[in-house]
């Protein structure tokens, strides 16, 4: 495991580690079955210390029962254990074209959240799984079926029939957790099952760059690999959070670590259960933050706040009710949006082919536009992005050609991309301070859609006639599209 990225995660080359894969396992645990109710161990937990040093005891008796090993045993390859998955122990084969396949087997946590042995765990604990079975409290190991996965949220739905009611523990409100607070993770680090730490949540709304929808609660009590999909408790028993991630450049706890707030696990978990998949409001645009350089290139007040479309899918949602690259979307049904991570909850959370509201700034004005959402699409992929000499250098610094069929074919544009392909830049100009480079494909200027290099070049001299020396360009670069804010100071700054 490279120690250069502090962050790790088990699902891919993200910035983020999850905690799942365990060591050696560990024997010695009591045999027999007890026979539950059908109420949640977590209601009318005793009260805990109020005084001196917090005691958990009583905590931990009540809800240990429904928290559970899930073990998993999965065909993992080359590419991937290179991709950061760690490999505990297991045999050896050769896969499809001759390509290394590792027999792996993988430990993470989970808890059973309903009597008839439905248990919450973490997407990539499970991804690969080719068998699961889970370990429950007493020792008892079932075979466990997985009603379903979202690699989004990184949730996944167990099931397991142990023929007879199983202790069950319930979700408790996320919202109204605050810093400082003290709360418990338990789970099976290291293959250890029945771990129980210990600490106080740091932060709340914490976006790791995991998913489209990121808003951990970061804690400091202690979690390792193997605690991803073990449950997070309050001192009154209440389930808060998912543990699922952590920080730290050595593999081990450095006491930064993230759990999914229940608020969404409740609604994630409850979809996975009935349909085996997850629903989301589907808009169908690229958003990019609106900082206070962007705002002044399009001409707004610095405090404007708001997500700002960078680009429209065609046919999506978006682009039937009218939204544009240009606009910023200020507000949905009435909540404030601040930036495109509060944009994609929002939207996410409304019922495919519900209309939601959306107040919006276009073309300097404005203006609700009502859209009636799609269902987002599970497996969303991205046209590439393209390059291509019209000369646009003045005060900005770049050279500008069009797109050729060669260029096309070389940078892997779609037939229906249209622009000016940047095919230079001049050193120390307000385009290079601004990140612009060859290949960079300008599909329009401000709110203006350009075609060519011909309509490229006027619309930016147009533009930087503005008082403000600045210009927005859209611009498209290995299929993502984002507008570059250039300022047209920055030149004579560079060159004295």
């Amino acid at each position: 495991m490279s120690t250069s990225a502090p962050f790790k995660r088990r699902t891919g080359r993200v910035a983020l580690t999850a905690v799942l894969l365990a060591g050696t396992a560990l024997g010695g645990f009591a045999a027999g079955h007890t026979s539950y109710a059908a109420t949640p161990l977590n209601d009318n937990v005793p009260a805990a210390t109020t005084s001196g040093v917090p005691d958990f005891a009583n905590l931990v008796d009540h809800v240990k029962p429904a928290v559970v090993s899930v073990n998993v045993k999965m065909m993992v390859s080359q590419a991937d254990d290179e991709d950061g998955q760690e490999m505990p122990f297991g045999g050896m084969q050769m896969g499809p074209r001759g390509q290394q396949r590792h027999a792996v087997e993988a430990r993470g946590s989970g808890f059973i959240v309903d009597a008839n042995g439905i248990i919450v765990t973490n997407n990539h604990v499970v991804k690969n799984a080719k068998r699961v079975s889970v370990v429950l409290d007493d020792g008892t190991e079932l075979p466990a079926k997985v009603l379903g996965r979202d690699p989004r949220s990184d949730l996944a739905v167990l099931k397991v029939d142990a023929g007879h009611k199983l202790p069950f523990i319930q979700l408790g409100d996320s919202d109204t957790v605050r810093p400082g607070q003290w709360v418990v993770a338990m789970g099976n680090p290291f293959g250890l099952g029945g771990t129980v730490t210990a600490g106080i949540v740091s932060a709340r709304g914490r976006d790791i760059g995991a998913g489209p929808y990121d808003e951990f609660i970061q804690i400091d009590a202690p979690i390792n690999q193997g605690n991803s999909g073990g449950p997070l408790f309050t001192q009154d028993g209440k389930v808060v959070g998912v543990n699922t991630a952590i920080l730290s450049p050595s593999g081990g706890s450095v006491g930064i670590g993230f759990a999914i707030p229940a608020s969404l696990v409740k609604d994630v978990v409850a979809q996975l259960e009935a349909d085996g998949h997850v629903s989301r409001g589907y808009l169908g645009v690229q958003v990019q933050p609106l900082d206070a350089k962007m705002a002044k290139a399009l001409q707004l007040p610095a405090d404007s706040g708001g997500a700002l479309i960078a680009g429209v899918e065609p046919d999506a949602p978006a682009a039937k009710a009218g939204l544009k690259a240009g606009d910023i979307v200020t507000a949905v049904d009435g909540k404030k949006v601040t930036n495109p991570r509060e944009l994609a909850l929002d939207v996410a959370n409304v019922k495919p082919g519900d209309t939601a509201k959306l107040d919006v700034i276009q073309d300097g004005n404005a203006k609700t536009i009502n859209v009636a959402l799609g269902d987002m699409p599970n497996d969303q992929t991205a046209d590439r992005g393209a390059a291509g000499e019209h000369q646009a250098r003045g005060k900005v610094g770049v050279a500008l050609t069009a797109i050729t069929p060669d260029i096309r074919n070389q940078l892997q544009l779609p037939e229906s991309t249209k622009g000016a392909v940047v095919a230079n830049v001049q050193p120390g100009s307000p385009a290079e301070a601004a990140g612009l480079k060859p290949g960079d494909v300008i599909t329009g200027v401000g709110t203006q859609a350009v075609a060519s290099p011909a309509e490229a070049v006027k619309a930016i001299g147009a533009a930087s006639k503005s008082k403000d020396q600045a210009l927005a360009l859209r611009v498209m670069r290995d299929g993502h599209s984002a507008f570059v804010a250039v300022d047209l100071t920055a030149q004579a700054d560079a060159q004295g």
